[in-house]
C-alpha cells in the first residue's frame, strides 16, 4: 500500500526553505576550545555533533567511538551533559491551548537549542531523531515501562549480531551491561533478572557508567514492565539558524548556568563516568529568558527592508523567526504560570511612534489588534511560546523615521549549547554561512495558512511556501505526523514530495518511508509516527 504526497498527515509540523541572506548576517555561529561547552558550532548539525561526541567519548573513556555500541554511548554521554530532566513549558502546537496533552515538543533541534530539558517521553522522542542519523532508519524507540518512558536503540555488530534492541535511557541516566560486562542489555532481559538493575550488583561490569544516576531506585522500579513502543516518535527539522538584520543584535547569557556541577547541567561534567553517587534531582522550576534580540530598523535608508515582508503607504510589516522559543516573565510563582495571562518581557516595543500595532502568529492569516503604539507596549501574551511572528505597524516607513522604534524579543535558549571560555585564554572560531530560514510550522495554524489543496487529517495535503523577498531557496526540510496504527504496518509507504515549478513536476523529499518492525516487541504501540 502506498500513500502519496504528504502521507496521511495529521500535522505538517515543519516545512522550511533555507535562503541566502544578503547584507544582513545569516547563520552566525561560534565555537571555542572549551573542553565541555564549546558552543553551537560544535553541535549545530548532526555531522558536527557526532564528531564532538566522538571526541568527548575518547577523552573521557579513552576509547575511540567506532562500533555501534561506542557511538551510542558517546551520544548518551553528551546528551546527559546538555539536557536535563524537568517539565517543559509547552508550545501551543495544535491550537488547543498550552495545557493540551498532545503539545509535546518532538522536534529535535528545538528541544536541544530552545529547551535543553524535558520529561522522559519528551527527551526520548526527540532523541529518536538523532538515532535515525547516527545508527540508521528507525533505530531508536521510546519504550513504556512502569511509570516511565524509557528508550532502546538497535545495535548491530559483535555481540549484537544483525541487530538487537538495548536500553539507552538518557532521562534517568542508565545503561545496563550483562554480568560479564560484554554487551548492553534490553529491557526484557533486565526485567527477567532485576538484580541487574541494582547499581551495587557487580558494579565492575558497568565500565564506569553508574546505573540510575538520577535516583538509585529508578532502574529497579521501572524496568519491571515492558508495555509499549513508539517508533519514529520525534523528528529533526532544519539545523538551528539565527538570522540578524542590519540594526539587530542578539545577546545570550549563560545565567542561569553555573559550572559548579550542581546547577548548570543536570549531571555536572564530572558526575557521569566513574561516578559512585550520581547526581540527585534538585526540585525547582526551570525559568529563564537568556537570548535577547534587539532590533532597531533604520527607516532613513532602505536597510529596514531586510526585516520587512510587506509594506505600502499605510503600513509596514516585519517578520521575526528564531531557533529558540519566545519566553515570558510569569504573573505569579505557580509552576506553569507562563500559561496564564499577564506575562511580560517576551516582546516589548520601545520608541515614540503613535500608530496602530497588530501581531500575527499564524503567518499572517489572522491578526490580533494590539491598540496604539506606546513606549513599553508589552505583547508577550500574544507571542509567548512561539518561534516566529509578524508585527504590523499602521504607518508608512517615512512616518516611522525618527521614532527610535526598537523591538525587543526575549527568548529561552539552552545555556549548555552557548560557547564558554577557558581560564587563561581561549581560541574562538566564528562562522556565518549566509543562510536564513522561513517556516510553515511547527504549529498547525501556521501550517494551515499555507495549504493550497487537500486538508490535514486526510491522506493528502499540499502546502506552498516562498522565501520572504524572492531569495534563492537552497534546501527544503519537511516533516509530517501521521496515524501509523497500533501496531504500525511496515507495508505502508509514506511520501513527501516537493515542486519548484508551481506543481508541474514533483521531486521526492521523503520516498518509501516505512516503519520497520524488528526484534522483540512489547504488546502495545503508540499509534502516531513522523515522516
Amino acid at each position: 500500500m502506498t500513500l502519496p504526497r504528504w502521507a496521511s498527515v495529521m500535522l505538517v509540523v515543519a516545512a522550511w526553505h533555507a535562503v541566502l541572506a544578503r547584507a544582513d548576517v545569516g547563520d552566525p555561529q561560534v565555537r571555542t576550545d572549551h573542553p565541555w561547552y564549546p558552543g553551537e558550532l560544535a553541535c549545530s548539525t548532526f555531522e558536527r555533533l557526532f564528531a564532538t561526541q566522538a571526541e568527548r567519548h575518547h577523552r573521557v573513556v579513552g576509547v575511540e567511538a567506532l562500533t555501534d555500541e561506542q557511538k551510542a554511548l558517546a551520544s548518551w554521554l553528551w546528551r546527559n551533559a546538555h539536557y536535563y530532566h524537568a517539565e517543559d513549558g509547552r508550545q501551543d502546537l495544535w491550537g488547543k491551548g498550552f495545557p493540551d496533552g498532545d503539545n509535546w515538543t518532538r522536534e529535535y533541534w528545538t528541544g536541544l537549542f530552545a529547551f535543553g530539558f524535558g520529561l522522559c517521553g519528551t527527551t526520548h522522542s526527540q532523541w529518536s531523531a538523532e538515532m535515525e542519523r547516527l545508527l540508521g532508519h528507525a533505530s531508536g524507540r521510546v519504550v513504556g515501562v512502569d511509570g516511565h518512558s524509557s528508550f532502546e536503540v538497535l545495535l548491530t555488530g559483535g555481540a549484537y549480531g544483525k541487530g538487537k534492541w538495548v536500553l539507552l535511557d538518557h532521562d534517568i541516566s542508565t545503561v545496563i551491561f550483562d554480568r560479564q560486562g560484554t554487551a548492553l542489555l534490553s529491557i526484557p532481559e533486565i526485567k527477567a533478572d532485576l538484580r541487574l538493575a541494582d547499581r551495587k550488583f557487580l558494579p565492575e561490569r558497568q565500565h564506569g557508567w553508574l546505573i540510575s544516576a538520577l535516583h538509585p531506585d529508578d532502574a529497579p522500579g521501572v524496568y519491571t514492565q515492558f508495555n509499549s513502543a513508539a517508533y519514529l516518535s520525534g523528528y529533526a527539522g532544519p539545523p538551528p539558524v539565527v538570522h540578524l538584520r542590519r540594526g539587530e543584535t542578539l545577546r545570550r547569557y549563560l545565567q542561569p548556568g553555573l559550572e559548579d556541577g550542581k546547577t548548570f547541567v543536570f549531571w555536572g561534567r564530572k558526575k557521569m563516568h566513574g561516578s559512585r553517587a550520581g547526581t540527585p534531582p534538585q526540585p525547582g522550576t526551570a525559568r529563564y529568558g537568556n537570548a535577547v534580540y534587539s532590533y532597531r530598523p533604520d527607516f532613513t535608508t532602505a536597510d529596514y527592508r531586510e526585516g520587512v515582508i510587506d509594506e505600502d503607504d499605510r503600513h509596514v510589516t516585519f517578520t521575526f523567526a528564531t531557533p529558540y522559543l519566545i519566553g515570558a516573565t510569569p504573573p505569579n510563582a505557580e509552576p506553569l504560570g507562563v500559561y496564564q495571562m499577564g506575562c511580560r518581557n517576551g516582546l516589548v516595543l520601545r520608541g515614540k511612534a503613535g500608530c496602530p500595532v497588530a501581531v500575527s502568529v499564524d503567518r499572517g492569516r489572522t491578526w490580533q489588534d494590539c491598540g496604539k503604539f506606546r513606549h513599553g507596549l508589552d505583547l508577550t501574551d500574544r507571542v509567548k511560546g512561539q518561534r516566529q511572528y509578524f508585527l504590523r505597524f499602521g504607518a508608512a516607513a517615512p512616518e516611522l523615521a525618527g521614532t527610535d522604534l526598537t523591538i525587543l524579543t526575549v527568548c529561552q535558549a539552552n545555556a549548555a549549547i552557548l560557547p564558554h571560555l577557558k581560564e587563561g585564554g581561549s581560541t574562538v572560531h566564528f562562522e556565518a554561512a549566509g543562510k536564513a530560514v522561513v517556516s510553515a510550522g511547527p504549529t498547525i495554524e501556521q501550517a494551515r495558512t499555507h495549504v493550497t489543496s487537500g486538508s490535514f487529517g486526510t491522506p493528502e495535503v499540499t502546502l506552498a511556501l516562498a522565501t520572504p523577498r524572492g531569495e534563492q531557496a537552497v534546501a527544503v526540510h519537511a516533516a509530517g505526523q501521521f496515524a501509523s496504527g497500533s501496531p504500525p504496518d511496515p507495508g505502508i509507504r509514506y511520501h513527501i514530495d516537493c515542486s519548484t515549478d508551481g506543481g508541474k513536476t514533483w521531486q521526492p523529499v521523503v520516498k518509501d518511508w516505512t516503519i520497520p518492525r524488528r526484534g522483540q516487541e512489547p504488546p502495545d504501540f503508540w499509534s502516531q509516527s513522523f515522516c
